[in-house]
């Protein structure tokens, strides 16, 4: 069954820079290739906060975050939203992201909760699938 069926919707994405990392191109690109997906995408822009990303997935009812990061504050930044997260109950959106990130690095933050972590280079169909297959294997209406 397809995804947006059983949802009865479209899967909703919230992409976000968080930090004073002022590269979003790849945000987009990304934004961009969701949409073209058939996905619900809301890019939330430069600068944000934890709090401000979590607050927006929160009003928007969205079922996957994605955070683009660049400046190496990954280890700050994404335990950060996962603890806001499971502090207001979204134990069941995930969190993914993709950036400049070590391997090493990537695998602790899986540990923690995270999703899949994406470098630079990924193919964009990867993305698609990751997303449209959690989505179908963990939120249900």
């Amino acid at each position: 069954m397809e995804v947006s069926k059983k949802l009865n919707r479209p899967i909703r994405v919230l992409v976000a820079k968080v930090g004073l990392d002022g590269h979003d191109r790849g945000a987009k690109i990304i934004a961009n290739v969701l949409r073209d997906a058939g996905m619900e995408v809301i890019y939330t822009g430069l600068r944000q906060t934890p709090q401000m990303v979590v607050n927006a997935a929160l009003q928007e009812d969205v079922d996957v975050i994605g955070i683009s990061i660049l400046s190496g504050a990954h280890m700050t930044v994404f335990p950060k939203i996962r603890q806001l997260m499971l502090d207001n109950g979204m134990n069941d959106v995930l969190l993914t992201g993709g950036g400049i990130i070590p391997n090493d690095d990537m695998l602790h933050l899986r540990e923690m909760g995270v999703g899949e972590l994406f470098p630079p280079g990924t193919d964009t169909p990867t993305i698609v699938n990751y997303i449209t297959e959690w989505v179908a294997q963990n939120r249900s209406f």
